[in-house]
């Protein structure tokens, strides 16, 4: 039986744009993939705009907590979505790398995060459920 692949998503705080791609995917796939997320310089928090959001979908996020990536994460990941193009990881990715653009919702409120949060959704559709 093959393995089923792990994305890991990251962005900067991994509070509001790695937080909220992890949870469409597995709110997507299913268990076609294993979603992770982390950031180079963890908030404290994920972004309670973001959090909001996504339980408008049914999912609970408010219990995860931002974490900073690991080589060990990067070694284990099959696909690794930077959020925000250029970011300098600890180390090099072992898998494929992919870079979206998406702005950081760091300072917005659930109405301007929800089309955010439709746009990174209609991306992860594109990207790894058409596959």
């Amino acid at each position: 039986m093959p393995s089923i692949p792990t994305v890991l998503f990251i962005c900067q705080h991994n509070a509001g744009r790695s937080q909220l791609a992890a949870a469409l995917l597995e709110h997507l796939a299913g268990d076609r993939f294993t979603a992770k997320s982390a950031g180079l310089s963890p908030a404290e928090e994920v972004n309670p705009a973001v959090a909001a959001t996504v339980a408008e979908l049914g999912m609970d996020i408010t219990d995860r907590l931002p974490r900073a990536v690991t080589p060990g994460d990067l070694e284990a990941a099959d696909v690794v979505v930077l959020m925000k193009p250029g970011l300098a990881l600890p180390s090099a990715p072992r898998g494929e790398v992919l870079e979206w653009s998406f702005p950081n919702p760091e300072a917005w409120d659930a109405d301007a995060v929800r089309p955010f949060r439709d746009a990174v959704s209609h991306k992860i559709k594109t990207t790894f459920l058409a596959r």
